[in-house]
This record gives C-alpha cells, structure tokens and sequence, in this order.
C-alpha cells in the first residue's frame, strides 16, 4: 500500500472560472440572477461571481453549499434513506455544522476522473433552479 498518492486530478483557477461562465450562461438562459461560488476539493473559493441583480443574501448560500458539495463528496439536499428524504438528518447535520453542510439543494461536487477536484454553489433562484445552473456549470468539466 503506497504512503501517498500522486499525479490525482487538480482543479485550476482556469477550470474553476470555466465552470464558473458556464454556470453564468445557464443562469442567462433561464433569466435568473445568481450568485456563483466554485471551490477546490478542500472547500477553499477560487471563483466567485454575484451577478448583476442577484440577492446579496444569497452570497453566503451559495458558497456554504459550494463547500458541502466539496466536503461531502455529493450534491447538497437532504440525505436520504431508501428513496425518501431524511430531513431529521438533514437538519442534525446542519445545525452541527452550518458552515459546511445545508439540506438545500443547489451545491453539485465537480468530478474529474472519478476523484472529486471541487464543487460549485449556487443560490438566488429555487432549489430547482440552483441545481439546473449548478449542473451546467459542472458539465464545462466534462472530457476534462
């Protein structure tokens, strides 16, 4: 068993700020204002966009979902167990750590030959909507 790994996939400022316009060109598309945050594997920002018009009360949502994705390895919303939503877990784990994990859906991990190099948070619009524009901004990293 190797003591370290190497040569693992890496998000750079330039793939964060291509998820980042592609993510902007969704949120056009549907005309709706968003604020954008796109992270490295660890959680830390390396791109963030607050669209003209978009809630400035979003701004911390969408990084603390960017963050969850990133953290947790898996999109933001509520856990769930067989099939169903575990909103007593969902809310246990926001409440444990605020900063890190939301049951709200709009925070999608960015994944590049299966190891997981970032995540993107949106908020502003509904759940639906964070989550549509979340998936086209992940999507600038396909075939990476």
């Amino acid at each position: 068993m190797p003591l370290v790994s190497r040569n693992r996939p890496r998000l750079t400022l330039e793939g964060a700020r291509a998820v980042l316009e592609a993510a902007e060109r969704r949120a056009h598309e549907i005309h709706r204002p968003m604020n954008i945050a796109v992270v490295d594997d660890g959680g830390h920002l390396l791109a963030f966009a607050r669209m003209d018009g978009a809630k400035p009360s979003s701004i911390e949502i969408s990084l603390t979902k960017a963050r969850a994705a990133a953290l947790r390895r898996a999109p933001t919303g509520a856990p769930s167990r067989e099939g169903q939503p575990n909103l007593l877990l969902a809310v246990g784990l926001a409440v444990a750590r605020p900063d890190q994990q939301t049951p709200v859906r709009g925070g999608v991990p960015l994944i590049v030959d299966g190891e997981v190099v970032g995540a993107i948070g949106l908020s502003a619009g509904s759940e639906d909507e964070d989550s549509d524009v979340a998936r086209a901004g992940a999507a600038a990293l396909e075939g990476a």
